[in-house]
């Protein structure tokens, strides 16, 4: 079956008169219904081991497997687009301790995202250590200038109220270059976290928004379904190649860090923490968080329903 382009889908539905263009996950969706392209791709390694000293290249071919399964990133990305690349970067640890996303992951996303034909990709993160030590120290600013890409440090007096509309956040404060860029790409490692039990796609979306963090643990799920919502998320890559088993979300400890040697992309971001979650060695269907996005109806609990494609990268 041809691919329907998102310019031909566009076309169609603005002809029968629909709303269905105002929300770009419907054109995402689109896609998926006719077979073309799957929701959700996992890339897992299996060529030879490989030495944690020398994870480079197997980074960056899971990322780019991960992508090129779901249709290439020039079904997210239009030229002349600002891409925003959201990882989490907010602690002061080097990579080898998986407290942050890969930075070979996310600088083959920005490479990808130019190659794209994107006219800037911004990366930033609203830090929990000190920002200049964790963009620094996760290796993350560099391997993006390496890219090509633009480091961003988020200035704590530009952060606005925004009207979100959620249930348990009707606004907050967010960060204005995040919620204007034409694509959002959210960017998370697999973790443990000692409030949560899981720190995946929906939590890092916390590193957007400004104000007192800590009271959105006091009602965690409600607050995440909120943003995510708000966010209308398009693509999300999980970073698995290292993930963080105990002591999150900071860790510290190299005794904590497995290698699963995987990247997984989807349209799906709660498909994505149920896959996250089980890596992790939790039940999606007893995370509360995995939970309460699928019931908020931000996606699919149990991702083997998706249109799912898994590939052995070597």
């Amino acid at each position: 079956m041809r691919r329907q382009t998102r310019r031909h889908f566009i076309g169609s539905v603005a002809a029968v008169g629909t709303a269905m263009t105002m929300d770009p996950r419907a054109l995402l969706a689109a896609d998926e219904a006719a077979g073309d392209v799957p929701a959700m791709a996992i890339a897992r390694w299996a060529g030879a081991p490989v030495e944690d000293e020398k994870l480079q290249s197997l980074a960056v071919k899971l990322t780019e497997q991960s992508i090129n399964e779901l249709g290439g990133m020039g079904r997210f990305v239009s030229r002349g687009d600002v891409v925003w690349v959201k990882p989490n970067m907010g602690w002061n640890r080097r990579p080898a301790l998986a407290a942050n996303t890969n930075p070979d992951v996310v600088a083959t996303l920005v490479r990808l995202c130019l190659e794209a034909g994107a006219k800037k990709v911004k990366v930033g993160d609203n830090t929990c250590h000190d920002a200049s030590q964790c963009y620094r120290n996760s290796g993350i600013a560099e391997a993006v200038r390496d890219a090509g890409g633009t480091i961003v440090h988020l200035d704590e007096r530009r952060f606005r109220d925004v009207e979100i509309g959620g249930k348990r956040l009707p606004k907050w404060p967010l960060y204005p270059e995040v919620i204007e860029a034409d694509l959002v790409i959210n960017v998370p490692i697999a973790k443990h976290h000692g409030l949560s039990g899981i720190s995946l796609a929906m939590k890092n979306y916390m590193g957007i928004i400004g104000g007192r963090r800590n009271v959105w643990h006091q009602d965690l799920s409600a607050c995440l379904c909120d943003i995510t919502a708000f966010m209308k998320p398009r693509l999300t890559v999980l970073d698995a190649v290292r993930v963080l088993t105990a002591n999150g979300p900071q860790g510290g400890n190299r005794g904590d860090v497995k290698r699963m040697d995987t990247v997984a992309a989807g349209t799906d971001i709660v498909a994505l923490d149920a896959f996250g979650a089980e890596l992790l060695g939790h039940d999606p269907s007893r995370a509360e968080t995995v939970v309460a996005g699928h019931e908020a109806g931000l996606g699919q609990l149990d991702y083997r329903k998706l249109a799912l494609k898994e590939v052995g990268v070597s």
